[in-house]
């Protein structure tokens, strides 16, 4: 009896074993195709034409390397050909905008960061377009094969579908950009929200490289979190991001941008904790700095410490909820009060372990990311992983 198999299957299974393909060679390249089967696990025939696509299509090439242990001729490997290939990474935040192109390696090419602000006569999507174009402009002379755009904000997001719901900084309701961008460009686009993204990059080359199972706490002017589950981001065919920063803890607090009262992001956000520092000393706004701040603290400043502490407090006891739901084997903590870890870190693994269970806290450590929040890395990260999953080696491969 045939038993019928929808295409789509078939689609999906060659496109997850062609990204996995192009992962193990970018990773331990140059490799042979015997030991890319071996690591694939995929039958040696299967490897040869998959590999075979992937040079005819320029994004996959062979080199001789010393094959270690054998005499004569070296061995003749595989490697990742980002030769040509360049994508366009964009970083949108309150009134700012950074445009980076890269290679497909990830390599910077050159970026450019801009003041960015929406005029009456432009829209939202006119004034990123025209960003665009300056940037094309001015480095016309680098641009080689473009081949998608990725971009990050901080906003409400679908990835899946490419819309920007809402967000705190600009007049945005259900904005569809993916779609906007791709029939202006013809390239594929990817959009998602800045603290999944820069998950994402952690997870690929940062501190949560080799880790399947994280949970990023961002602090900074926005509170939020990134969850990776069994290597895959949690809720990545819907928002991406946990939203801790918008959990109600001050029930008499202000009012949050959000529509709610005392979320956690307007007592411990860092414009929040400058203002608490600001009242309790007689220094001017103006001379107030996250960097004043920290160094405050680490000059012995008790009011400081005892401000650091609190938020630390704060935040470990949502985070003990979060480390008995998805038992993380390491949390990474991004954010300008890094400089003072020994400081923070202690006040949060203090809650984490007198509120969750023992056999899950005594086993996740706590770790600064290895990137900040700047720049167009977690944008990058994106394509990264477009690659990785298949999803932009199709669309590559058939030109």
């Amino acid at each position: 009896m045939s038993v019928d198999v929808q295409p789509s299957h078939i689609d999906q299974i060659r496109q997850t074993n062609i990204g996995l393909v192009y992962r193990l060679i970018d990773q331990y390249g140059p490799i042979s195709r015997i030991a890319l089967s071996k690591k694939a696990q995929l039958a040696p025939a299967s490897i040869t034409k998959i590999t075979r696509e992937l040079i005819d299509a320029h994004l996959v090439k062979e080199t001789e390397f010393p094959d270690l242990g054998f005499r004569g001729r070296p061995a003749v490997g595989l490697k990742v050909d980002s030769k040509g290939w360049q994508f366009l990474c964009i970083r949108i935040d309150e009134g700012r905008i950074v445009i980076g192109l890269r290679d497909l390696s990830g390599n910077l090419v050159v970026e450019k960061q801009s003041a960015f602000s929406v005029s009456l006569n432009y829209s939202f999507l006119d004034c990123i377009v025209n960003e665009i174009d300056n940037f094309f402009l001015c480095h016309q002379s680098a641009l080689e094969r473009l081949t998608a755009i990725s971009i990050t904000i901080n906003a409400i997001v679908d990835p899946v579908n490419g819309v920007i719901h809402s967000s705190p900084y600009y007049d945005i309701h259900d904005l569809p950009l993916g779609k906007f961008l791709h029939q202006r460009t013809g390239l594929p686009i990817f959009l998602q929200h800045g603290i999944a993204a820069w998950t994402i990059a952690e997870s690929l080359y940062g501190a949560g490289k080799n880790y399947q199972n994280l949970i990023q706490i961002v602090i900074d002017d926005n509170v939020g979190a990134g969850i990776m589950t069994a290597g895959q981001m949690l809720h990545a065919g819907n928002h991406s991001v946990v939203e801790i920063g918008h959990i109600q803890i001050e029930p008499n607090g202000e009012h949050c941008y959000c529509g709610n009262i005392g979320c956690l992001e307007t007592v411990v956000g860092i414009k929040k904790i400058l203002y608490k520092f600001h009242s309790q000393t007689e220094k001017q706004s103006d001379a107030l700095t996250i960097d004043s701040l920290c160094q405050a603290a680490i000059d012995g400043d008790p009011r400081v410490t005892e401000i650091i502490c609190d938020a630390g407090e704060r935040i470990g006891r949502i985070m003990a909820i979060m480390v008995n739901i998805f038992n993380p084997e390491r949390i990474l903590i991004g954010s300008p009060l890094n400089s003072v870890k020994h400081i923070l870190y202690p006040a949060i693994q203090q809650q984490i372990v007198q509120r969750s269970l023992p056999g899950y806290s005594q086993q996740v450590d706590i770790v600064a990311t290895q990137f900040d929040n700047t720049g167009t890395l977690p944008a990058a990260a994106l394509i990264k992983q477009a690659l990785y999953n298949g999803e932009l080696l199709l669309e590559l491969m058939q030109g």
